[in-house]
C-alpha cells in the first residue's frame, strides 16, 4: 500500500465532497430534507460506478447502496455506512478547505479571526506531524461526515483494484441523508442494503471506537396564557412568554450541556417562540441510562406541576417524544462485532479509546431495526462549526482499520 498517495486520494475526495452544500433542514417536509442532498447522491452513485462498483444504486430517498461480492469465498456481509449531510447549526457554504501540512504545534490561522492550538482544542498536541484540514473561518468544515465517505469510497476503489492481495468479505456501503436532524435511516429499506452487521464511520479522534450513544427523547411545552391590558393585569393576565421562561429557568444548572460530561445525561431548550397569549418552547433529553433518562423527564413534569398552581390562569402542557435509544443494548449482544474492531484497530498498530457517543447516530436507530452498527473514528474534532478540522493521517489510519476489519471478517 502507497500510504502517500491513500492519503492524498481521499483529501481530494473531501476536497471535493464539502465544496457542495448539503446541509439538511429540520424545518423541511421533504425526503431528504434538501436538494442539494439529492444532487449530491446521484454524484456519489456515479462515482461508485466509475471506481467500478457495478452493483451499486440510488433509491427514491436518495439512499446510495453499493455491494462488492467477497474475494473468497466468504459468505459475511458488512455494510460500511456514511451520511451526506451536514449539520444545520453553521454555513456549510463556500467551503474552502484549507491543509496545514506537517502540523509542528502552536496556532493554526483558519482565517477570519478563527484559529485553534494546544490551548483551546488540546486534542491538537496529539497531532504533532500530522497534515491538517480546516476550512477558511466562515462555514464549517463538512468532515462530519464526508470524511467518512471519503474513506469509504478509497476503500472501495483500493479493494477492487489490489483483490489479490487482501481477502474481504462481502462488502455493503450505504451513504444516507439527513442523519444530522435525526432522521437518517427514518425511510431505509435494509433489505436492499442485505447485510449483517454495519459500521458507521462518523467517529471523532484517532482510536476511539463507540458502541452506545444516548437514550434520546424530544421534549416540547406548550403555555397558552391570557393577555389583557398590562393597565388592569393584576389578577388578570397570564403573560406566556414569563411562564414559559419561568419554567426553563427552573431546569437545575447541573443537568444542562454546558456543564456535563462524559456519561451525565442532560435537558437543553434550543427554541422558544410566542407572545403574551401563546408561547411553545421545544428541547432535547439525553442520557445513556434509560432509567435516568426517565427521571430527568420526571423531575421536568414536577416542574411544570408547580408552575400551573402558580400561574392557575394559564393552560401548560409538556410531552415528550422518543428519537432514538442507546444502541449498546443490542450491540453487546453480538461481541464479535466489537471484537474484530478491537483486534483490528490492535493490528494496526494504534492505542484504541471504547467511549460514549455524546449524541446519536445512525448506528442507534439502525441498531434497533436489526444491524448491529458500532461506530468508527475519521479522525476530525470540533463538529459543527468553524473551528471544525481533521487530521489526514487520522484518516489513514481509519482507512487501514477499515481495510483489516474486513479482512477479520473472513476468518
Amino acid at each position: 500500500m502507497d500510504k502517500k498517495i491513500i492519503k492524498e486520494k481521499m483529501f481530494e475526495r473531501l476536497k471535493r465532497y464539502v465544496a457542495i452544500d448539503t446541509q439538511s433542514d429540520p424545518a423541511s417536509s421533504t425526503y431528504p430534507s434538501t436538494k442539494t442532498q439529492k444532487d449530491f447522491a446521484q454524484k456519489l452513485l456515479k462515482e461508485l460506478k466509475e471506481i467500478g462498483v457495478k452493483n451499486s444504486f440510488m433509491d427514491k430517498y436518495s439512499y446510495v447502496f453499493g455491494k462488492i461480492d467477497s474475494n473468497c469465498g466468504s459468505k459475511r456481509k458488512i455494510a460500511f455506512i456514511a451520511h451526506m449531510d451536514t449539520a444545520p447549526a453553521y454555513s456549510g457554504k463556500n467551503v474552502r478547505v484549507k491543509i496545514h501540512r506537517n502540523y509542528r504545534g502552536g496556532k493554526i490561522n483558519i482565517g477570519r479571526g478563527v484559529y485553534i492550538d494546544e490551548k483551546n482544542c488540546p486534542a491538537l498536541s496529539e497531532h504533532i506531524g500530522d497534515d491538517i484540514l480546516t476550512a477558511s473561518g466562515n462555514s464549517l468544515l463538512g468532515a462530519d461526515n464526508k470524511a467518512g465517505i471519503a474513506i469509504i469510497m478509497t476503500l472501495a476503489e483500493y479493494l477492487l483494484k489490489n483483490k489479490e492481495k487482501i481477502k474481504y468479505p462481502n462488502f455493503r456501503i450505504l451513504f444516507t441523508p439527513d442523519e444530522e436532524i435525526g432522521k437518517g435511516v427514518e425511510k431505509l429499506d435494509l433489505k436492499k442494503l442485505d447485510a449483517e452487521f454495519g459500521y458507521t464511520l462518523d467517529g471523532d479522534l484517532k482510536g476511539t471506537i463507540e458502541k452506545e450513544t444516548f437514550n434520546a427523547d424530544g421534549v416540547s411545552i406548550e403555555v397558552k396564557g391570557k393577555s389583557v391590558h398590562p393597565g388592569s393585569a393584576k389578577n388578570q393576565m397570564a403573560n406566556a412568554v414569563r411562564i414559559i421562561s419561568d419554567i426553563i429557568s427552573s431546569w437545575p444548572e447541573n443537568m444542562m450541556p454546558e456543564n456535563t460530561e462524559n456519561y451525565d445525561g442532560f435537558i437543553m431548550f434550543d427554541e422558544i417562540k410566542g407572545d403574551v397569549s401563546y408561547a411553545k418552547a421545544s428541547g432535547i433529553v439525553r442520557e445513556h441510562d434509560i432509567k435516568k433518562l426517565k427521571y430527568m423527564e420526571n423531575l421536568l413534569l414536577k416542574i411544570a406541576e408547580e408552575k400551573r398552581y402558580k400561574y392557575p390562569l394559564a393552560d401548560i402542557k409538556l410531552e415528550f417524544k422518543e428519537q432514538y435509544r442507546n444502541m449498546k443494548e443490542v450491540i453487546d449482544k453480538y461481541p464479535e462485532v466489537m471484537e474484530k474492531l478491537i483486534s483490528a484497530i490492535k493490528n494496526v498498530g494504534i492505542d484504541y479509546k471504547i467511549k460514549p457517543v455524546r449524541g446519536g447516530t445512525d448506528g442507534s436507530r439502525l441498531s434497533f431495526m436489526g444491524l448491529p452498527t458500532p461506530n468508527i473514528f475519521t479522525g476530525g474534532y470540533n463538529y459543527h462549526g468553524p473551528y471544525e478540522w481533521i487530521s489526514l493521517d487520522s484518516m489513514l489510519k481509519s482507512f487501514e482499520v477499515s481495510l483489516k476489519l474486513l479482512e477479520k471478517w473472513t476468518e
